[in-house]
């Protein structure tokens, strides 16, 4: 038997939530206890946004280095080094990694321990330590960060075959001579146009009827353009039903348009969603519900069915954003620790994907409106007409946005083109100020700006009255 170890919270995940809950609880006088599995920084520092941008700047890199003759500028024979892209990588997780990990040990209040947590009871907390060892805590208030993993499909002989997900990709030493992409989601579409840029030949298979499914069908229809002018084979409606491997190469049969058809790569990537880190915790013996899918449902203030235990970030669902992770944080602290009232209700949640261009996302798209049954309209305006664009020869891509007819209030908007989740952002900000839209047609910007487009963009929908 071990002793029970007392504490006033237990913050179970040291992701971008976890993390500055962890170290505002021990700063308000409560002794904290945080527990991380292997990494401080969770699947953002780790896994996700950080390495996976890192490699995406080089990726434009060898895109501009490809195009310098259109500049007039001429360079030699252009070669990758993956393995130096990799240690780029490396280095920068590892920074913000231990920066995080530092700050952290140097928090009074604050004990960090590694190793796997489950409950054992409503207000225990089992700890497998990576020495081996067993350790059980208790406390008062207790934070669930665990957030998620990479999915694994159903899908014949895949359980025989070696591939790639979102993490083992990016270990990779070479570059793969054709990848096979299971998945035309956020992960899917930046490895794919990632390694598209590194040289590889790359296919992206898609069951769906459109990429990123949860975007507008124009946006999506010219995200596939843009893939396709870059050179990457998109199928869609295109059921996957089989995968093996021969000759040290994946053969993934697939349904397409009602005509079976095998593709061949050298290297298969599956990146068909994630799910929920909640099966390892044991939440039944906290009396935490969670959904069909394995979600900790929470309400409005990120409370759980469990007095006094809260889940945030990825592992409660909703939309898979650091940011949102964070606002998380945020809420949780401003209830608890600063005794302000703050829930989700009504937040924005704004997003980039980060394929070149840009694709930066915030409110209500044009379907979901018209879905509520709002009376809108639409903004839209080709990169073409945007002169930083024409100057830097960044020209693909459209702005859109979505206007409330009878308010004038911008309801959201999608930016695909160049730095489209700054210029995303710039609408976020009137939105949040509740800025009708003439106030961004008549603004005055800086010229030439990506911002100043702004005033094209509503300029040319009311020419359209």
């Amino acid at each position: 038997m071990t002793t029970t170890q007392q504490y006033n919270a237990v913050v179970i995940g040291s992701g971008q939530g976890g993390n500055p809950l962890a170290m505002a609880l021990a700063g308000a006088g409560m002794r904290t206890a945080l527990i991380e599995r292997k990494h401080v920084g969770g699947t953002c520092i780790n896994e996700g946004c950080t390495p996976t941008k890192t490699m995406v700047a080089s990726g434009r890199v060898a895109y501009l280095a490809r195009r310098a003759a259109d500049y007039g500028v001429h360079t030699g024979t252009i070669g990758i080094d993956l393995g130096k892209v990799r240690q780029r990588k490396r280095d920068i997780v590892d920074s913000f990694r231990n920066g995080s990990q530092s700050r952290i040990e140097k928090t009074a209040n604050l004990e960090l321990i590694f190793g796997e947590a489950s409950f054992s009871g409503p207000k225990t907390v089992a700890v497998r330590t990576q020495d081996g060892g067993q350790r059980t805590l208790s406390a008062k208030y207790i934070f669930i960060n665990a957030g998620t993993r990479a999915s694994r499909p159903t899908l014949e002989g895949l359980d025989t075959v070696p591939f790639l997900d979102n993490v083992s990709i990016m270990e990779l030493d070479a570059v793969p001579d054709q990848l096979l992409i299971l998945g035309g989601g956020y992960i899917g579409l930046e490895f794919g146009q990632l390694f598209r840029r590194f040289g590889s030949r790359v296919t992206i298979v898609q069951s769906a009827g459109q990429l990123l499914t949860h975007e507008d069908p124009d946006v999506a229809e010219e995200v596939t353009n843009i893939l396709r002018q870059d050179g990457i084979e998109v199928s869609l409606n295109a059921k996957a039903t089989r995968v093996s491997q021969s000759d040290g190469t994946s053969h993934l049969e697939i349904q397409s348009q009602n005509a079976p058809t095998t593709l061949i790569g050298s290297h298969l990537l599956v990146a068909t969603g994630r799910v929920p880190n909640s099966d390892t915790l044991n939440l039944k013996a906290a009396g935490i519900q969670t959904d069909e899918r394995g979600y900790i449902q929470v309400n409005d203030r990120l409370e759980t069915s469990a007095e006094d235990v809260y889940a945030l970030g990825d592992i409660k669902g909703g939309p898979a954003f650091t940011h949102i992770s964070y606002d998380d944080f945020r809420i949780i602290r401003s209830n608890l620790i600063d005794k302000k009232p703050a829930s989700t209700k009504n937040r924005q949640v704004p997003y980039a994907v980060f394929i070149d261009p840009q694709l930066g996302r915030v409110g209500l798209s044009e379907t979901e409106a018209r879905a509520q049954g709002r009376n809108i309209r639409v903004a839209k305006l080709p990169m073409t007409h945007v002169a930083r664009a024409l100057e830097v020869d960044e020209t693909r891509g459209f702005m859109k946005a979505i206007v409330d007819a009878e308010t004038n209030q911008i309801l959201g908007a999608a930016i695909l083109g160049i730095e489209g989740g700054e210029i995303m952002s710039a609408l976020e900000i009137a939105m949040m100020g509740k800025l009708p839209y003439t106030a961004l047609r008549d603004g005055t910007f800086a010229h030439p700006t990506l911002a100043e487009s702004l005033n094209n963009l509503f300029m040319a929908m009311d020419s359209d009255k």
